[in-house]
């Protein structure tokens, strides 16, 4: 995988250099080539002009101030970087990226991405594969980032429980059929087609009784009259170790953030079973409807992953059982690119468990990825794949500018962003197509920073004591507390915060800070305060983070020097903090 990267000390450097100037020169060349007889803008007198050598000079030497500053931008590059999500970029990434750049081609309409369009939904395919989703029949597209493609889900899911209801509703008033809010919401769109056929139900009716398209408070109080109670909208069921994005949704959307109902999670932080039927159940009690379940693939704050398979044979059930067609929804934007995994022999670190998570994610739905994470693609880069073009249906909006039918359906009537840029789904195209996400080299890169993650918890829990790992280290991500056996919550919290600050301030190493809540990671926090017979006396758990993202911790070389150095710098740092806080 060396040559996929340009290297900590830009080993590669001689051949980039020759890559980058040949994107040049075929943009160069194509520009010259284009409409020969058409007359320079630019003539080579006025490039000699005096104002015109001086913007010149401006430019040079604003952009030597801006490179710069930029050298004391984070060095994100470097296998000592191990704080947040993100790390080197991959060769073919900045190449597609850079050369898409130059382009331009806005996702919008093929009017102004001919290329752009088809290189997006190649590139779509080639996720869907690594995924798990038959790759002719998947529908999405690349979007701003993660929260971006949950936002899509949400909006996808509302369109079809708004349908589902319009129609129940309009059957009540008029064809006297009782409303049952689970019934009609999570009818499926098989029963709906077959109703609309049998009551001969005109769209425009539909329209008058849409929450969506007509006036929501209207349509709450139809609702609220034909079940005989106050109708208080939709709920979405997200895990407590859910992205701060689907509280956004929730607000943005006009749920309003009390339609945003946690399921809670067991002692190794992820998305109880249990809690999940109990939340849906209750929200059939109090006539809610469950616009969606989310379950996550790789967390932020551990990189735990929830029981997808389980998530996915609980629906199926109440689908088989009960009629009930519930959308599910899985957060892959961090452990998505694991998937890679599956298409190899059983990897070392991935439990059998988190195997059937991951091969459970075809079964949902729709997706959302982050290139620009584990995909090892620039900012800003996510996607949103929903399993078929049926669960990627949603409202259509008409511009008279883009509504050009000889070119087919362009994805900005059916997205919420409008323009986006073809620069992230070309450098996902590139890496696909070079190092293939499908493939062992792609695995390779995934695998080996478990490895990593996996040297480094192994070492620090034979050489520093005073470390308390938080269990389960599922992925690349290794989070810990400081605390000798007997501790109290508080005297940890004490400690690590300290620690952290002077992590923070040395600039030998990165790492990144996270708090889990008791009030939905309680189960955690306990599991792991009893695993050195530590005090619960505080309502937060405080940690140190690292991700292990790095590619070129893959050499034991290297990893052996930083696990070293790190382990020195901690126990340094260790001793410090004993020193200040017993004072």
């Amino acid at each position: 995988m060396k040559a996929f990267f340009l290297g900590p000390k830009s080993e590669n450097e001689a051949w980039v250099r020759s890559e980058i100037q040949s994107i040049l020169d075929h943009w160069f060349g194509w520009r010259k080539s284009l409409f020969p007889n058409d007359p320079e803008v630019i003539s080579k007198p006025e490039r000699r002009e005096p104002a015109f050598l001086a913007d010149r000079e401006a430019m040079s030497q604003a952009l030597a101030e801006l490179n710069d500053l930029l050298e004391d931008e984070t060095p994100k590059f470097t296998p000592r970087y191990i704080g947040h999500m993100v790390s080197e970029i991959s060769l073919p990434a900045i190449f597609g990226h850079f050369a898409a750049l130059l382009h331009n081609p806005n996702n919008t309409s093929k009017e102004v991405a001919r290329v752009g369009t088809v290189i997006e939904r190649e590139a779509l395919e080639m996720l869907a594969e690594m995924i798990g989703f038959e790759p002719s029949e998947v529908a999405g597209h690349f979007t701003g980032g993660g929260t971006m493609a949950n936002f899509e889900a949400i909006w996808r899911a509302r369109y079809r429980l708004d349908h589902w209801l319009s129609l129940a509703l309009y059957l009540a008033e008029h064809e006297g059929v009782p409303l049952r809010l689970a019934d009609a919401t999570q009818m499926g769109w098989q029963r709906y087609r077959e109703l609309v056929s049998e009551y001969s139900v005109p769209d425009e009716k539909l329209r008058d009784l849409s929450a969506v398209v007509s006036n929501p408070y209207e349509t709450a109080e139809l609702i609220s009259k034909h079940i005989g109670r106050p109708y208080r909208g939709p709920v979405i069921l997200v895990p407590g170790n859910k992205h701060f994005s689907w509280q956004k949704g929730t607000n943005i959307f006009g749920l309003g953030e009390e339609a945003f109902w946690t399921v809670d999670t067991e002692a190794k932080g992820k998305l109880s079973i249990a809690s999940l039927k109990q939340q849906i159940d209750r929200a059939e009690n109090e006539q809610r409807p469950v616009l969606m379940v989310v379950s996550v693939a790789g967390t932020t704050e551990a990189g735990e992953i929830d029981p997808v398979h389980d998530v996915v044979d609980l629906l199926e059930g109440l689908k088989r059982t009960r009629g009930r067609n519930i959308w599910h929804h899985v957060d892959a934007a961090y452990g998505g690119f694991m998937c890679s995994l599956l298409h190899t022999p059983e990897t070392p670190h991935l439990s059998s468990e988190n195997r059937k998570a991951l091969a459970a994610i075809r079964h949902a739905n729709s997706v959302t990825l982050d290139p620009h994470k584990l995909g090892y693609i620039p900012y800003a880069c996510g996607a949103f794949l929903a399993r078929d073009e049926e669960a990627y249906a949603v409202s259509s909006f008409k511009a008279a500018y883009l509504d050009r039918p000889d070119l087919g359906d362009g994805k900005w009537s059916t997205t919420i962003e409008g323009s986006r840029s073809a620069a992230g789904a070309s450098a996902t195209w590139l890496t696909g197509k070079t190092m293939g996400f499908a493939s062992p080299k792609f695995a390779e890169v995934i695998s080996s920073t478990f490895e990593a993650c996996h040297a480094f918890r192994e070492a620090l829990e034979s050489s520093c004591p005073w470390v308390q790992v938080l269990h389960p280290v599922d992925t690349n991500i290794l989070c810990f507390s400081i605390a000798k056996p007997g501790d109290t919550l508080s005297h940890s919290n004490a400690m690590t915060d300290e620690i952290f600050d002077r992590l923070v301030e040395s600039p030998n190493f990165a790492v990144s800070r996270t708090v889990l809540g008791a009030q939905f990671m309680a189960p955690q926090i306990t599991k792991h305060m009893d695993a050195f017979g530590g005090v619960v006396d505080a309502d937060h758990l405080v940690l140190l983070r690292c991700v292990f993202m790095n590619p070129f911790l893959a050499s034991p070389e290297v990893r052996t020097r930083i696990i070293s150095e790190f382990s020195k710098e901690l126990e340094s740092h260790y001793q410090a903090a004993v020193s200040s806080l017993t004072q």
